[in-house]
């Protein structure tokens, strides 16, 4: 029960900082600008007489899809990163964590309700952006992705990743030290993508072992490519140009994402371990 009411209370703190409320006018910016824009491609598209009922005629179209899902990503990973990077440390630093542990509550319901609540938000904040993005390209063309769910769903895991990462972070770091380490981590995934990616295409073992491990350290590259690799029609061949220049040259394995949900509750607990044994 307590953890549920900090998590109402993260919710609410984020409300009356209308964080909410600017994200969400944010993203509403962000679909519209991507909306208007592959509105008019498609209308070039279909006036030069391409036949949008072909596969090899479609890819153009889910390339730029794939490339706006591909922000989105980017998008609410950045956001999840900036709304919880100081869910802990600045409390501590304020004093007002003092408020909390003084209640009839132990420290690790405190971690785990703010978890929650930041998970709520970006989970649904994840799922609306990309949701948006697949429903326009459906009204507009009627073409469907595949695995919407699946791919969603995997992209929203990628914001609770870092979030999870920023939260650990919190609970001995300051609020600008967090900040680094959890966006040097992300940078870290990031890198190590592109070069598994190219050492792929290149059949260089070892960029593909480097980016193997840029993967263990922090898995949201490679939760993307599986993302894409769903969302991609079967019919269609990954390297056809599906994904424009985010083609998944080395499709990673269903073990990766049960390495994720492993990766995501064993950094929750030492969150939650190493601050009801902090000093405050």
């Amino acid at each position: 029960m307590s953890t549920w009411i900090i998590a109402q209370l993260t919710i609410r703190e984020a409300q009356r900082r209308r964080i909410l409320w600017v994200a969400l006018i944010m993203g509403i910016l962000f679909v519209t600008l991507f909306s208007t824009g592959l509105h008019y491609i498609i209308r070039d598209i279909q006036k030069y007489g391409l036949d949008l009922n072909s596969e090899l005629d479609l890819i153009p179209i889910s390339a730029l899809s794939v490339t706006g899902l591909y922000v989105t990503n980017f998008l609410v990973v950045i956001m999840s990163v900036l709304v919880s990077v100081a869910a802990i440390s600045n409390e501590v630093e304020s004093r007002l964590i003092d408020t909390l542990v003084t209640k009839p509550m132990r420290r690790w319901e405190i971690v785990l309700g703010k978890w929650l609540g930041f998970a709520l938000m970006a989970v649904v904040y994840s799922l609306l952006l990309s949701g948006s993005i697949l429903l326009f390209v459906y009204l507009r063309i009627g073409f469907t992705f595949d695995n919407v769910l699946q791919g969603m769903l995997l992209m929203a895991f990628n914001a609770v990743i870092v979030m999870t990462v920023s939260i650990l972070g919190g609970t001995r770091l300051s609020t600008l030290a967090n900040g680094v380490v959890a966006f040097m981590l992300y940078g870290l995934a990031f890198i190590g993508g592109w070069v598994e990616m190219f050492g792929s295409f290149l059949q260089n073992e070892t960029a593909i072992n480097i980016g193997i491990v840029a993967s263990l350290v922090m898995p949201i590259e490679a939760l993307w490519r599986k993302a894409v690799v769903l969302f991609q029609p079967r019919s269609l061949d990954i390297n056809n140009g599906f994904a424009g220049p985010f083609a998944v040259g080395n499709e990673p394995s269903d073990a990766m994402i049960i390495y994720a949900i492993i990766y995501v509750v064993g950094l929750l607990l030492v969150a939650m371990r190493l601050f009801g044994t902090r000093d405050l």
